[in-house]
């Protein structure tokens, strides 16, 4: 998965003001306590932030995306 593509996909679910917020501070038990936006600069592959970013919120990340 591309970023730009991962990026579309986070505001798609959260909105574009949330979005950012959820990346900056939300830590993930998935990404080992890190946010997403510090997996991601420490060069974690995208669809395996995206695959965290599906199970810590199944609910607000709709199936179309998964």
């Amino acid at each position: 998965m591309r970023l730009t593509d991962f990026w579309a996909r986070l505001e798609q679910s959260f909105g574009p003001g949330y979005a950012g917020s959820i990346a900056a501070d939300q830590v993930l038990a998935q990404l080992d306590g890190r946010t997403i936006r510090q997996a991601l600069a420490e060069g974690e592959q995208t669809h395996v932030v995206w695959r965290a970013v599906c199970a810590a919120y199944p609910d607000r990340v709709p199936s179309r995306l998964r």
